[in-house]
């Protein structure tokens, strides 16, 4: 898969990136380690080799599944991990990166993300100064190679990068969320700060495996994404996919394929794709390596929009 570079630093990452999310099962169901485990090995073995994870994602349990997996080739692979809202205090962020390096199984970490600005879920609000401060003397004692933040907006984001070089942004995004287009991609363009798509496939619904009355397992956080709960945008979503499926199929490729190739294709926009299984990992490999026409984009963009037109302006998907 051919490698970008990371915002403005020396860093190669795949535009296709494992998400390890459901790594970490708090808020996920049916989800096994060693299933886990292999879905990522096999991410790396097809081609994949920059993975996604968060300290917050099952209180680490994620971040040492990574590890797990991938230390014996650590060499060849880059960890995108971060550290969450109610850490954000100078001594809080050395604290928690110290923990991720652990949990991890290694000595430094590639790109170090804010995850939630600060005050998100109740959190105290702390000055992006000092938070920026303690990212920085990462840096510079090689803990970290480059800072990130995720769930930012324009505004937190020209304010962050007022203390030290911000190299990308996470935010949602997908065929069928596309609220970054309109102020955060322009800037991220013109700072050359790269874009680590999360939910690209809408947490499963561009794959086309959620039919009409589907219902969650108990405790799948994914009955609270506004895409699904609503019903008026689930048909919407519905109608969609039966126009986007002639174009896969021309291409002889999965829907899901279909979407993350678009996504990849936006400017300075890489993806995030959580997996399960090692077919899964396998897929979304095979997705980074598609070269749709501008032709057909054009065609899935205006698909796209069927939906996401009538969604409002708030960047959060879900109604917890």
């Amino acid at each position: 898969m051919e490698k970008r570079t990371l915002g403005q630093s020396d860093i190669l990452i795949t535009p296709v990136l494992i998400g390890t999310w459901q790594a970490g099962k708090k808020m996920w169901v049916g989800i096994e380690d060693q299933e886990t485990i292999k879905a990522i090995r096999a991410g790396f073995e097809a081609g994949i080799t920059t993975v996604d994870t968060a300290e917050v994602y099952g209180d680490g349990h994620s971040e040492q599944i990574v590890g797990e997996a991938l230390s014996d080739v650590r060499d060849q692979v880059i960890y995108a991990t971060k550290v969450f809202a109610n850490h954000l205090k100078y001594d809080q962020v050395i604290e928690a990166c110290e923990r991720s390096l652990k949990n991890l199984k290694t000595d430094y970490i590639d790109l170090y993300q804010i995850h939630w600005p600060s005050g998100s879920f109740n959190s105290e609000k702390v000055a992006i100064e000092e938070t920026m401060k303690a990212l920085n003397d990462l840096k510079t004692q090689g803990k970290i190679r480059a800072i990130g933040v995720s769930n930012f907006s324009r505004s937190q984001l020209e304010e962050a990068a007022q203390y030290g070089r911000i190299e990308s942004l996470q935010p949602p995004y997908s065929l069928f969320w596309r609220q970054v287009e309109k102020d955060l991609m322009p800037y991220c363009q013109k700072q050359n700060i790269s874009i680590l798509a999360y939910s690209p496939l809408a947490q499963g619904l561009l794959t086309g495996k959620f039919g009409s009355n589907h219902q969650f397992a108990e405790g799948d956080h994914r009955s609270k994404n506004k895409l699904f709960a609503n019903k008026d945008h689930y048909q919407r979503v519905q109608n969609a996919l039966e126009q986007l499926r002639p174009i896969a199929e021309r291409y002889q490729c999965r829907l899901g394929q279909l979407a993350i190739a678009w996504l990849i294709a936006q400017p300075q926009t890489n993806a995030i794709v959580g997996v399960r299984n090692a077919e899964q990992a396998e897929q979304n490999a095979h997705a980074g390596n598609l070269k749709i026409t501008s032709e057909d984009l054009a065609e899935i963009d205006k698909i796209g929009r069927t939906v996401t037109d009538y969604l409002d302006d708030s960047p959060i998907m879900w109604e917890f």
